[in-house]
């Protein structure tokens, strides 16, 4: 049993561009994420000498900034996601339903 106004929807141009977008963004943000967090992970895993340098006179090493930058990056990666799906994932969201409540 299927519902004619979301074959409707699936079938509309703009839905797929939607999805095709979205997919796109999505993998593309999640494959950056890994490489960033996996490197840092690989980078403890294989230099913890390079990690353990100190910064400066202090005790803060060369790891605790790289580490910040890793949320850092995250929550770059989530607020560029979120400005593209507000602005015109959204837009295009309304076109469809627009269209397809005609």
């Amino acid at each position: 049993m299927s519902d004619p106004a979301v074959e409707r929807i699936q079938r509309h141009p703009k839905y797929q561009e939607l999805r095709r977008k979205r997919n796109s963004l999505g993998w593309t943000l999640t494959i950056l994420m890994l490489v960033v967090y996996y490197g840092y992970i690989a980078l403890i895993a294989f230099d913890k000498e390079f990690l353990a340098k100190p910064l400066g006179a202090g005790v803060t090493t060369i790891g605790i900034p790289i580490g910040m930058a890793v949320i850092v990056f995250s929550v770059i990666v989530t607020g560029l996601y979120v400005r593209r799906a507000n602005g015109e994932f959204d837009a295009l969201t309304r076109d469809i339903l627009k269209d397809a409540t005609k």
